[in-house]
């Protein structure tokens, strides 16, 4: 049997060693000094529970797999049967082509094609590089067509601090504005409140314990680098999710039935909403032969 994510690409730098995929371009692992800071699974297996992937022109889910584009109902394929939805995109099933790979970097591409429910291309690359302690991943976009098109990039990394139980670890996350799941139909659109004095305000930092999430946030308050960070801790040691300010979403998922670990905390950098693609939400607009880049990492403190 074909291995689903196919040829394995390890990056080393000093402690510090990751691993990407071939198919999907995905982060299967991330590491440093053999202390694991990412949920990872097998070589042999389908990424469980979307982990590590690229979600890309949309994250999330496009309701009941349809759209419109200048006018035209778009129906894309139905990728989450339960629901009727599509789910995450077009590339993280597609084999993406190898365009540089040294000891600490890689740089892959794939191409979105004009398709069934996608009617604009586009060429699409990532780059990953590894630094002593974290790592940068960095998305171009590029329309290939003749008309202007809005899209969406996210990606979906677990993050774990070592051995810690994900449940005494903190999360803290500078959002404002929260858009609670829709339970019945899994479309974290519902009405966008204010985060003060509920129980989504993790501003402050809240244990992971007894938080029940797969909920987008929003309005994001860069730090003083002008960059968002979503962190996660534990005594004496914190991650870093930063993002480059285009990614004004991140959506928190904690399921309890992760492979092998049980709960779990997915901090997903987002560039717009579930359902951006009826909304328009934050949608990235790209006119013909125009690009798009931004860049978000992982890095991490050890006081």
């Amino acid at each position: 049997m074909a291995n689903p994510t196919g040829e394995q690409f390890e990056l080393t730098r000093g402690g510090a060693r990751a691993v990407v995929t071939e198919i999907g371009a995905g982060l299967r692992a991330f590491e440093i000094n053999k202390v694991p800071y990412l949920e990872t699974f097998d070589a042999e297996e389908a990424p469980p529970k979307a982990a590590g992937q690229v979600l890309l022109p949309w994250p999330n889910r496009t309701k009941g797999a349809r759209w419109t584009y200048e006018g035209e109902p778009q129906e894309l394929k139905v990728t989450e049967e339960a629901r009727g939805n599509a789910i995450h995109g077009l590339v993280r099933r597609k084999e993406w082509e190898l365009l540089e790979h040294g000891e600490w970097f890689i740089r892959l591409a794939v191409e979105v094609g004009a398709e069934a429910g996608w009617p604009v291309p586009l060429h699409t690359e990532i780059t990953y590089e590894l630094a002593p302690r974290g790592l940068t991943v960095t998305h171009e976009v590029r329309n290939e067509g003749d008309k202007p098109v809005g899209f969406g990039v996210g990606t979906h990394p677990y993050l774990r601090i070592g051995d810690v139980p994900t449940d005494e670890l903190t999360l803290t996350l500078a959002a404002s504005r929260v858009r609670p799941h829709v339970a019945d139909e899994q479309l974290p659109f519902g009405e966008e409140t204010d985060v003060e004095g509920t129980d989504h305000d993790l501003r402050d930092g809240r244990i992971v314990g007894g938080l029940d999430l797969d909920t987008a946030f929003g309005g994001l308050a860069p730090y003083d680098d002008g960059r968002y960070h979503h962190l996660l801790s534990h005594h004496d040691t914190m991650l870093d999710l930063w993002t480059d300010t285009d990614f004004g979403w991140v959506q928190v998922f904690t399921p309890s039935d992760y492979p092998g670990r049980g709960r779990a905390i997915a901090i997903e950098p987002m560039t717009c909403p579930a359902d951006a693609l009826n909304s328009g939400t934050d949608l990235i607009d790209l006119e013909p032969g125009a690009s798009w880049r931004a860049s978000w990492g992982i890095a991490v403190h050890i006081r």
